[in-house]
C-alpha cells in the first residue's frame, strides 16, 4: 500500500505512538471482557510471489495460493475486489476452496473493499447496477463473507458529505459494513468527524482505523460499533514496525477486557514481501498478552 509512504530515513522523525482513546468508545465498549471475542487477522491479497518459500511451499502455482494461505490465516482483507467487479460465480469457488483446504473446525472470512467503479469516480449512489452485482458477488462468500470496507477516494472531501450520507444510508442492512475515508479536511475540523461517526454510530456501520506512517491524521482511534477494522502498513521491518505493533497489542487488550467483541487487523507493507513475517509477530504477541489462540503463520521448509 502506497499511502501514507515516507521515507525511510524519516521514520525515526515521526511520532508514531497511538493516540488516547476518545472518551465516546466509552459508550461504544460497555466496559467488561466479552466471552469469547472474534479476532481475525490476515494481509491484503494471498497472490504473492515472494511469500513462496516463506508461507507457500517451493514451486506453488498462483492457482494454488489461496489453498496455502487459509492455512496460517483466518481473514484477509480482498483487495482484489475493488479493482475487478467480480461474480458470485467466482466468489462462491473461493469460498469453497478456502472451506476445502481448512481443518478442526477453523473459519475463514473474505472482507472485500468495495468496487472502485463505486467510489471513486462519479456520484456515490448512481451507479445502481454496479451495487446491484457488487452485492451479488459478495454473498457469494456465503457463511465466509466477512465485513465490506467502503472507501472514498482521498480527493472526496466533507464538501460531499451529504452525498456521502445519503449513500450510506442506501446500503443494505444485511452485510456489515466498515468506513474510510481519507480527505485532510475529514480530520482538520472535530465537527466533520463527528458529524460522520454520529451517522455511523445510528447505521451500525463501523470505522476503519489506518495507521500508515505518513498520514497520521487517520489514525483516529474511533469505534462506532463493538467491532474494529484495523490495516496497519508497516515499512519493511524497519524497528519502528515492531514497536508499532507492541503499542497496538496493548490497545486491542484494553478494547478486549472492556467489551469488543470481534477485530479485524490486517496488515500491509509498502514491500509486501515482508508481511508474513511482521504478522507472525503480531499473532504472537496477541496470543501472549491477550491470552488468545490466534493461529501464528508458519514458514515452510524451503
Amino acid at each position: 500500500m502506497e499511502f501514507g509512504r515516507v521515507n525511510i530515513s524519516e521514520l525515526d522523525k515521526i511520532d508514531l505512538s497511538l493516540p488516547p482513546d476518545p472518551a465516546s468508545n466509552k459508550k461504544i465498549l460497555k466496559g467488561k471482557a466479552v466471552k469469547d471475542p472474534k479476532v481475525y487477522v490476515g494481509c491484503a491479497k494471498w497472490g504473492r510471489q515472494e511469500w513462496v518459500g516463506k508461507i507457500y511451499p517451493k514451486g506453488t502455482r498462483e492457482a494454488k495460493f489461496l489453498d496455502h494461505y487459509v492455512k496460517h490465516y483466518n481473514s484477509i482483507e480482498l483487495n482484489a475486489m475493488h479493482h475487478k467487479l467480480y461474480g458470485p460465480i467466482a466468489t462462491a469457488k473461493w469460498a469453497t476452496k478456502a472451506s476445502r483446504s481448512l481443518s478442526g473446525g477453523k473459519d475463514f472470512l473474505f472482507c472485500p473493499k468495495m468496487y472502485k467503479g463505486l467510489t471513486h469516480s462519479g456520484k456515490l449512489g448512481e451507479k445502481k447496477f454496479f451495487m446491484t452485482d457488487f452485492i451479488r458477488a459478495v454473498k457469494g462468500f456465503g457463511k465466509n463473507l466477512g465485513p465490506v470496507f467502503v472507501q472514498v477516494n482521498e480527493s472526496f472531501s466533507p464538501k460531499r458529505k451529504d452525498e456521502l450520507l445519503k449513500f450510506l444510508e442506501t446500503l443494505p442492512e444485511d452485510v456489515q459494513f466498515f468506513m474510510e475515508v481519507r480527505h485532510p479536511a475529514w480530520f482538520a475540523k472535530k465537527e466533520n468527524l463527528k458529524e460522520l461517526f454520529d451517522l455511523l454510530k445510528k447505521l451500525n456501520i463501523g470505522t476503519v482505523i489506518t495507521d500508515t506512517a505518513g498520514r497520521r491524521d487517520c489514525l483516529h482511534m474511533q469505534l462506532t460499533t463493538p467491532t474494529a477494522f484495523v490495516r496497519f502498513t508497516g515499512n519493511s521491518l524497519h524497528p519502528t514496525d515492531y514497536t508499532r505493533i507492541d503499542d497496538w497489542v496493548k490497545r486491542i487488550k484494553l478494547w478486549l477486557d472492556n467489551g469488543l467483541k470481534e477485530l479485524y487487523y490486517f496488515m500491509h507493507m509498502h514491500d509486501e514481501a515482508f508481511s508474513p513475517e511482521l504478522s507472525i509477530y503480531l499473532a504472537e504477541q496477541l496470543n501472549e498478552t491477550c491470552g488468545l489462540s490466534i493461529q501464528v503463520p508458519q514458514f515452510v521448509d524451503k
